[in-house]
């Protein structure tokens, strides 16, 4: 008798947890698109080079085209449909759309949810190929646009968006920055 080749799984998508059988073979893009009506992560090259299908696991980015479902169960998945919170876009949804980050929009949840990865390691300090200096002493390099050109490279835009993306992702970090300076004093005055 041969092994069994499909396993219940249960995801944990957006807050919620979906169980549900699966082939070992399927990718998680798959699993969201086919099983779960989670047609916001597009599907695009279905081979990891173009950023269509990024999603957030565990706050990291996933192409969930390469990516098994069964090996993300019990992770924290994170997709387009899973950013807003109480009918409030995300600051980087919202600078999508105030600066036009997007021109067709089918990159356009993959280049967010790369975006909000990007800015999290961004902020945990890690370098990139265009970082001049990477000596953790250093800090996190500025973002520049070189920086945030670089970060993004996974993810393709196929109407070349690029500049207006580009300054999209600068004005959510802008807007993270300013909120992270203003939170202590908040919180103080809260206290006072």
């Amino acid at each position: 008798m041969g092994l069994s080749t499909s396993s219940v799984i249960t995801l944990h998508i957006n807050g919620e947890k979906h169980t549900l059988p699966v082939d070992h073979r399927t990718t998680l893009l798959d699993a969201l698109r086919e099983r779960l009506d989670l047609t916001g992560t597009k599907k695009g090259c279905d081979q990891g080079q173009c950023g269509a299908c990024t999603v957030l696991v565990d706050g990291r980015r996933t192409v969930a085209c390469l990516q098994f479902a069964v090996a993300v169960e019990g992770r924290e998945i994170t997709t387009i449909e899973g950013m807003a919170t109480g009918g409030r876009l995300h600051p980087v949804q919202q600078a999508f759309l105030d600066l036009d980050g997007y021109q067709c929009g089918y990159c356009t949840p993959g280049q967010i949810c790369s975006a909000i990865g990007m800015l999290a390691e961004h902020a945990a300090g890690w370098p990139s190929a265009a970082s001049r200096d990477v000596r953790p002493a250093a800090g996190p390099a500025p973002l520049t646009p070189e920086e945030i050109r670089e970060r993004m490279s996974g993810n393709l835009c196929r109407c070349s968006a690029y500049t207006s993306i580009v300054e999209a992702v600068a004005r959510a970090a802008d807007a993270d920055a300013s909120s992270a300076v203003d939170a202590p004093a908040r919180s103080g005055e809260a206290a006072a």
